[in-house]
Parts: structure tokens; sequence; C-alpha cells
């Protein structure tokens, strides 16, 4: 529904943020809000600049709190999936 009812997006990201460092999960949620999510209720996806509770993020099928949640360095290849855990996924 946020993401015009698509359920798969082919991102591409600069390897690099604009500050030099890696990009990370936090660069990623912040390019969704910005520049694919169509809808305007972000708060349903993000609070406060981080993903809203209720929302499970893998990592190559792996949750992301095992791989460093949003400091997670993005590597080319990685598939990253938003689950919402509310109202059944």
């Amino acid at each position: 529904m946020l993401f015009s009812d698509r359920r798969h997006h082919n991102i591409a990201l600069p390897a690099r943020s604009s500050d030099g460092k890696p990009v990370t999960i936090a660069h990623l949620i912040h390019h969704l809000c910005q520049d694919v999510m169509k809808d305007s209720r972000q708060e349903l996806f993000v609070l406060d600049d981080h993903i809203r509770p209720g929302i499970l993020v893998l990592i190559n099928d792996a949750d992301w709190e095992l791989e460093g949640e949003e400091t997670y360095e993005i590597k080319s290849g990685d598939n990253i999936l938003f689950v919402s855990t509310l109202h059944g996924g």
C-alpha cells in the first residue's frame, strides 16, 4: 500500500554516501521514504527516523538484529525485505 502496491523494488544505491562512508540500511530507509514511497503516510513505515515497531526487517533472509540493524552496510545483491507483522503481514 505505501509503495504503490508493488511488492518488489529493484533499488540502485551508490556504494558510498555523500560523506564517503558505506551505504547502510539507514540510508536505504531514507531513500525509500524520500524517493520511492508515494503515499504521504510515512509514519506507517518510519517513526522518529527509524523503522516503526511492528515491521520485521530481513537482510538476505536473516533478522536485521543479527546484522546490526540500521548500521548494516549494504552490499551488491543484498535482498532486504520489510514485512508488516500487523494484520497478518
